[in-house]
Formats: C-alpha cells, structure tokens, sequence
C-alpha cells in the first residue's frame, strides 16, 4: 500500500504485552476478488497517508498535495507496513484542483478505510460550499459516507450526487448495498457517463443512473473536495482510520480496479495493526491498568468486524466473558490471547488484584446532612462484599431488613429495606443518627461507623402557581424558565428576564429535555437533562452511536437557585453503561414500593463496548436513586418490544401508574398504530419490564396498552417529549379538582400543545373507549404557554417559589398573623402564615422584667386548601388551616404583655406583634368586655411585625388588623438532600 519507506515505531502501552505468534494464512474476513492481471493506470493523485507538516503528501509524482486542518503528528500512526491517519473529529484535508476535472463524467475514487462510527459524515467529497439542505450555499458534489446513520442506511455505505434543481435539493442517492468489510475495506467509486457504481474490496454493490454533469460540481476555486468534511451545515467531521486514497480522472473498469486496490493481505496487516493500538483500552474496561485489575474486562469478540477468540491463562481468575474473581487470596498474574482469524495472536499480560474489604467501606458516601433516604448498598461497589447496616436509631433510619426478599415483578430494592429516613417534624430541628456498616468478603469482616443528620421536614404550604423549563430549538440548547403569574395554568411568561437558569460550559455543553421533579419530602426540586448539543455539530446519528453517558443534575429549594447534586458545578453524572450509544431524555418518579427515585431513559445498545455491532432500536432503562448522586449500575431494561421507544414520562393517580411514551419507529409497529406519536400504558408496579404493547397485560403485574395515536391526529403533527401535571386547587381550568393537562411537544411546529382532561378520564381509558377518541379530548387553543417550548416539564410551586421566579431573588417571608385569646391569667398566642404553609419557631411574652419565650406546636388543622394565587383574602382565610400555638401563664403583678412571634431559623415566615394584652394586678382579668384584657377577649396583628409591636395590627377592642413593620430575616438555609 505504501510507496515510500518508513521507520519503524517501537513505542508500546505500558503493561500490554502484544506478541505476534503466527502470520496470517488467510485475510480476514474475506476481501473480494485477487486482483486481475489488467494493470490500473497512475492516479492522478494518491495519497498513502504520508505527511509532512500540515500537508498529506501525494505520491503519485504528480505534486498534487492535500492541506490538512485540525491534525498534528499524533493523528498518524503506523499499522502495519502502512501510515493510517485517525480521522478523530476534529481535522479534514482539503483537496487541490486538477485531480478530478470534470472535462466528461468520468473519474475513479478509491478510499481504503476502517470505522467503528455511524454519523452524517463524509468519507471524502467532490465539490465545494458548506451549507444548509436544499439551500444555494450548499455547493454541487458528490460524496461517500462509509458508515452513515440515515434513516435506510444505518451501519451501511451512502453516496450520493447533487445539483441543485428548482425547488429540490437535487440529491441523487444510490441504493443501499451493505456496510464495511472485517478490518480495512476499499470503497471504490466509478463514475461513467450517466452512472455511478460503488464497489466494496472489488465487488459491486450499488449503483445508480443520474441526470447531471461532472462540470456542475468541480468549483472554480482552489479547493476540489474534501477528505473527512461534509458540506451539510451541521454534519460532523470524519470519524474513522484512513490508510490509502487514489483518484482517476478516468473511469476504471473492475478488472482495472481490483488491480489497483491494497491487497488482502496488506488491509489484513494495517487491520491487525489499528486492532494492536486500540485492542487494550478496550480490553482494560473501567480498570485504571493491567497491573491493577479489579473489575470486569471486556473481551469482545470482534472489533471492527475482525473476529477474535479468546483464551484465559486461568480461567478461575479471569473468565472468558470477561468476569474477574473477587476470591483470591494473593495478586494473580494471567495472560489473555486474543486469536485472530489468520492465526495471530495479540497477548495481554494483566496482575488481579486480590479483594480488599476495606474499599468497599471507603466507596461509601453518605451526606453528612441529609432531607433523602440514605443510599445504604448492601453490596460493596468495589469488591462486592455483603454489606449489613444497623441504626443507633431504628424510627430514625431503618436499619437492613435481614427477611427482605425481592418483588415478584419489578426491579428489587438494592437497599433491602435500609436507609428509610422518618424526618423529625418542620419546627423540631435535625437529629443525629450514627449507621454501622459491616461488609464481608469470604471468612473476613469489617465494620464502620458514619455519622449522618437527619434534616426536619422542610416548611410545606399550598400550591399557588406552576413552574416550566425547557430548551428552545436545535440550535439554542440551554434550559430556560418560565412562571405563571398566579394559580392559573395558562398564564406563563419567562423569567430570569429570558436567560439560561444554569451554566452548560461543560462536557457536551448542550442541555436538552429538562425535567423538573419536587422531591418526596416536598422541599427541594431535582432538575435533570440530557447532555446533547446537536447545534454544536453532532449529527443525530452520531449522538444516538457515541452520544453522552451522561445526564445533568440539579437541586433547588427555590427553582431560581441551583447546584449540582454531586458538587461539580462544571459537569455531569454518568449513569449509563459503555455499551450505550446515548442517555437521551431522562426523567425520575418516586416509586413507593423501593421508596426510592426511578430515573429512567432512553438509549440505543451496542453489543459490546467498542460499539462494533449494533445498535439496534431504541428502548427505554432505569436505575434507582436516594439523593441524585449515586445510582444503581448498570441500568436495568425497563421497555424493549424489538421496536424503538423514547421520551416516557409517569403520572400516579390513586394506586395506579400512567405512562406515556413516544412511539419512534416511523410507522405503526407493535400495536402502536401511529409513528412518530404518543401511547399510553398503565401498571401498579412502577419498575415491571415491558416485552410488547399489550391491550391485555394485568396491570397488577405489567404494563397494559390503554391508548395510541393519541395527538397526531387532532394536532396535525409528530409529537414526542410527553408531559402529564395534575392542577393545582383553585386553578380556573380544574372545574371538577381532578384536572389535569397533559402536553406533547410537536417539534416541528413550534412546542408544546396541551390537552385538559380528568384523572378519572384518564383511568377510564382503555382499548374500547379510549381517551383519544372522546369528544372531550381536544387540544387546546395556542397561548399561556411558554414561548416556543421544546421538551421539558411544568411543576406546581407554593406562593413563595412563585414570587421568587418572577422576582428572580430569594424567597421572601410570608408574611404571618399573631392573635391572642385570654383565660384569667393564661394566654394563648395563635400564629398563622397568610400563605397557609406550616408555622414553626418561638413566640416571646414579655412584661416589664418578666419574659418567657415558648415554642409554637401546631394547632388542630382543617384539611389544607390550595387559595387562588393573587387573592389575599383567600389566602389569609385559609392561614389557621396550618396555624401554631403558645401557651403561658403571666406571673401575678404583670398588667400588660406584649406578644411577639419571633419566626423561625430558616426565615420562610416573618415575625409579627399582637396588640399588647391588659391584665389586672390581681389574679383574674375582667370577664366581660370585647377587649384584650377581657376574659375571652384576643389581640391581632397581621404582617412582618416588628420587636416593640408599635405598628401592630387591630386594638383589643377590634377593627380590622394593620400590617407590622418587617425585622430582617436571614437566607433561607439550604438542606443538602
């Protein structure tokens, strides 16, 4: 393959021994027809992947030199008896004029090459002018993707020839024949007359008549075409290895092109010299180096098409699928070989460490403060011990149920009934429990202690609005927030005066698909997205083949605040396993059975780590979580019909679970009567596994179809990124108090539409009378929406959150209300917030040189209602529904006190005065009378109060209540949950 000699390299990776034992007898794979006795003709250039500088050299004698961008050095490596440039990315090589020159319709390109990768890109282009589809930037051309991910092509060779006609892009594609070849294949196209053909290591596999002239597509300028660049706006640079590349301003018949190609043996050479550099990282997994293996090692059984054997030096140590023994005493040396087809062997010299019980203790992280159930694994994460924990307080924190048994049906707590936290009461403080951890591995055990405090409840009060955030478009993936501007649903404006809510600096530096859920303690929200960026260039295939394994988490008391869950401001959280191609649209629900989140995605799965086959549809994974920084590995199947599914998002109602997910396949399949559409299914267990659409699954035990086609139909579009909110007490739109607006993101009209439906419409659905095909079910009418909404989540907030978004600054105080009634001598202070949340803290009683500060319990409370947001009497009506009280009785001799609610250490409720109650000297209080110092009488005041009373509301003798002057109230104190 190459026509110049090059020295040889000698650098090898540490501790990977490689070891040649036998030449190959045969190629690999197979690689077409022997070359003929016909000699090809010189190319007009060829490059042989030699360089020199920013210039890939061409030897065919003719000086017709490539300019290389984004590469350096390292990009070329030998394999073989030949230099391979590793297209990464990041680099291209533009092609001079002459090579190709369009005096008639024939030429000849010949690309040898090897990739692992299936995207929108292009192997090499004829033709100049980057642009968008069907668009006159786009210049003229024809081009060779070997591994392209196009809805027909996937994992398969497209080329295609355009010229831009009126009204059409002009594309002419030839039909699909098949991917690459085992190793190293040649791609050869032969363009004459009418007709383009591609041909695969000598072997016709496609070709197509078209009516254009090469003339339309050479440019007039410098720059012929490309090695590794597409012309499509948007599409990614080449990834794959590229050893050989001739051209012919001539059409070459079969016989002259088999002549002309690398042989098999030389493609098998170069095949098992990329297979040298790229075999041990594969091998090595999660393992820091063959010196220190202590988890699994992957040994695939093919790379690149190129079918490998394994053999283990002790099968006892390392199995042949990879596992690693956790039951050895001492440090143990094995060798693996890998055989390849011809007979050569690749060695791996690798030392197994034995098993320390003491990792597994130290990989044990618990938040030193916690609102969440504790995360206590009772397998080690490193070593796999068996973990047992004990509780210094069991009603605290539970310590491992020694009779847990897994669910029939569903996933099986990894916690074994462990780490369930009973959070002390809002107004009690925290509490500190000491968890005891005993792992043990074979005859040894060792015990830890981890000190944990168990934050009180978080402050609760009624619903009064909705929060949103979502991304914008392809090209602007960053999350933004919106606000209702009171209990009304359909009342959203944007906040943060149109700006992103959180950085994206960080790995893809995309976030798309924001999903926003409230915490079960009710105190915090999680926000978590995907790490996709399609308007930094990845094309769709790429990101479904090598996207992010990856998601983006966030926590926020106040929706306005937020920091990531694992204390890296600048990234995310990997949840998914190597064989992924991506983590596309996670969402969470809490499951009361595993008392646990349920975060699951979407995700395309390749057979093995090096993504060499597959991938396959895709289908949908979960894994469980406590406090959204560590999750269960690896991910479970939670929906795999044989047909791709994406985007579920789950609503509870009663004791049943409501899942809708978008159908992605571009037709109806398995029962889904739609593509591009959204179903529903429904299932008392949250984790059962679904295998296929059944209209007639037991929902006690699986997820039984209960509707399909449910949005294109009435809205006119594919929709995906499926949202379900109940509404709020009090909002217009609930007319009955079970509404619920259910919403679907038509991406290809603007957003989100919404649908406003009943909980018990919803449960009454099914395969006779679906929801879809009631009267009732229609979309709404544009408008009270977020602008331009694209996949992301609507969550009810409190009156506070709510001022805090469109205010974009910390939460204020509700403000409070403190009234006092009198019995003789005994008083009674009643504090009230007039949000109608809970009240916690202390009230002071104070007259001349006595002083008493007293505690608040609750009162006895009406069941809480939800006011309409912006009705302050309606609000302030319901505030005895979560009302506290103090008791004291005033020492004989004191004649007047002053009563002050002094609010609480977390600020969420300001402090306020009543009017100062009269008492007589003596013993008992007047019992007529309508005022404060009147036996029954009460004293009000409502508002922030201040510390002397002095702008207190009503006198004893009553008239309406005034509002107090606000103390300053410190920050709200955030829990780390």
């Amino acid at each position: 393959m190459s026509q110049h000699p090059r020295s040889p390299r000698t650098a090898r990776r540490r501790a990977l021994g490689l070891v040649l034992a036998a030449a190959l007898a045969v190629p690999l794979g197979g690689f077409g027809i022997t070359a003929a006795a016909a000699e090809a003709p010189q190319p007009s250039a060829h490059y042989d992947m030699s360089h020199r500088g920013g210039t890939l050299l061409d030897v065919s004698g003719n000086e017709r030199h490539a300019s290389l961008t984004g590469f350096g050095d390292g990009s070329f490596v030998r394999a073989g008896e030949d230099e391979v440039l590793r297209f990464a990315g990041d680099g291209y090589a533009a092609l001079p004029q002459g090579i190709v020159t369009g005096s008639d319709n024939d030429f000849t390109v010949e690309y040898t090459v090897t990739t692992r990768t299936a995207a929108n890109h292009f192997g090499w282009v004829l033709g100049d002018g980057v642009g968008p589809w069907n668009t006159s930037e786009l210049g003229n051309h024809v081009f060779l993707s070997p591994r392209s991910a196009q809805s027909g092509y996937g994992d398969q060779v497209l080329s295609a020839i355009r010229v831009k006609r009126d009204g059409g892009n002009g594309e002419v594609r030839l039909p699909a024949g098949g991917g690459l070849g085992a190793g190293f294949t040649t791609l050869t196209m032969v363009g004459e007359g009418d007709r383009l053909t591609v041909y695969r290591d000598g072997e016709q596999i496609s070709t197509v008549q078209h009516p254009y002239e090469l003339s339309s597509i050479i440019p007039s300028g410098e720059v012929l075409g490309y090695l590794g660049r597409s012309l499509y706006a948007g599409d990614p640079l080449f990834v794959g290895d590229v050893s050989d590349v001739k051209f012919w301003d001539e059409a070459l018949s079969a016989e002259q092109l088999a002549a002309a190609q690398p042989t098999a043996a030389e493609k098998a050479a170069a095949s098992e010299g990329i297979l040298r550099l790229d075999l041990g990282a594969i091998v090595l997994g999660s393992n820091p180096s063959f010196d220190r293996v202590t988890r699994k090692l992957s040994l695939p059984s093919a790379v690149n098409g190129v079918a490998l054997g394994w053999a283990s030096s002790d099968e006892s140590v390392v199995a042949l699928d990879g596992r690693v023994s956790r039951e050895i005493a001492v440090d143990t040396p094995v060798t693996l070989t890998a055989t390849l087809a011809g007979g050569a062997r690749l060695e791996f010299a690798v030392t197994v460490l034995a098993p320390s019980i003491e990792a597994d203790l130290d990989a044990i992280v618990l938040a030193e403060r916690s609102g969440e159930h504790l995360p206590l694994a009772v397998t080690g994460a490193v070593e796999g011990s068996r973990i047992t924990w004990t509780s210094s307080d069991p009603a605290l924190v539970t310590p491992t149920d020694p009779a847990y048994a897994p669910p029939a049906v569903g996933m099986a707590d990894p916690f074994a009934g462990g780490g369930v936290v009973t959070r002390p009461a809002y107004g009690e403080g925290d509490r500190e429990v000491v968890l005891t951890a005993t792992a043990q591995l074979g005859e040894r055990s060792v015990s830890r202690d981890y000190a944990v405090t168990i934050a009180e409840r978080g402050r609760s009060a009624p619903d009064a609005g909705y929060a949103s955030a979502y991304f914008r478009s392809d090209g602007d993936e960053r999350i933004y927030a919106a606000a209702t501007e009171g209990n009304d649903f359909f009342s959203f404006s944007e906040v943060n005066d149109g700006r992103p809510i959180v950085d994206n600096s960080a790995d893809t530096t995309g976030h798309r698909d924001p999903y926003i859920l409230r915490s079960h303690g009710g105190d915090t929200y999680y926000m978590i997205a995907t790490d996709l960026c399609i308007g930094c260039g990845t094309s769709w295939g790429e990101a479904q083949s090598n996207g992010s394994l990856k998601v983006n988490v966030w926590e926020s008391s106040d929706l306005v605040h937020w920091s990531r869950t694992n204390g890296d401001e600048n990234g995310g959280i990997t949840i998914n396993r190597p064989e992924a191609g991506m983590t596309w649209a996670p969402e969470a629900y809490w499951d009361d059975e595993l008392q646990s989140y349920v975060v699951f995605f979407a995700s395309r799965m390749y057979d093995d780590e090096a993504h060499t086959s597959g991938p396959g549809h895709a289908r949908m994974f979960a894994v469980l979580t406590r406090d959204f920084v560590s999750f269960t590995s690896p991910p479970e199947t939670w929906q795999d019909t044989g047909f791709a599914r994406i985007d579920s998002t789950v609503q509870k109602i009663g004791d049943t679970y409501y899942r809708f997910t978008k159908n992605e396949e571009g037709g109806a399949a398995d029962g889904l009567e739609r593509g591009k559409d959204i179903f529903m299914e429904r299932s008392r267990v949250l984790t059962a596994p679904t295998t296929r659409s059944d209209w007639d699954a037991d929902p006690a035990t699986g997820w039984q179809l209960v509707d399909t086609a449910m949005t294109t139909p009435i809205t006119g579009h594919a929709g995906e990124g499926p949202q379900i909110i109940r509404l709020n007490e009090g909002d217009p739109a609930n007319q009955d108090g079970d509404g619920y607006v259910f919403l679907v993101d038509n991406y290809g009209d603007g957003g989100y539409r919404a649908f406003v439906t009943s909980g018990a419409a919803l449960a009454a659905s099914e395969r006779g009378q679906r929801i879809s095909q009631q009267p009732e079910w229609s979309v709404r009418e544009r408008g009270g929406l977020p602008p331009s909404p694209r996949h992301g989540a609507f969550v009810s907030v409190t009156r506070q959150v709510l001022d805090a978004m469109h205010a974009w600054s910390e939460v204020r105080p509700a403000e409070s209300r403190t009234e006092v009634s009198v019995e003789g001598r005994e008083l009674t202070a009643r504090v009230s917030a007039l949000d109608g949340g809970e009240v916690a803290g202390t009230v002071t009683f104070a007259g001349g040189s006595w002083r008493e500060t007293v505690t608040v319990q609750p009162a006895e409370r009406a069941a809480p209602g939800s006011a309409e947001a912006g009705d302050a009497d309606a609000v302030a009506g319901d505030a005895d529904a979560a009302a506290a009280v103090a008791a004291v009785r005033v020492p004989a001799g004191v004649t007047e006190v002053s009563v002050r609610y002094d609010g609480y250490r977390d600020g969420l409720v300001a402090p306020s005065a009543a009017e100062p109650v009269s008492l007589p000297g003596g013993g008992t209080a007047d019992a007529g009378g309508a005022t404060a110092d009147a036996g029954g009488g009460t004293a009000a005041a409502a508002g922030s109060g201040s510390s002397d009373g002095s702008e207190a509301g009503a006198s004893a003798a009553g008239g309406g209540a005034r509002p107090a002057v606000s103390s300053p109230i410190p920050a709200p104190e955030q829990i780390r949950c």
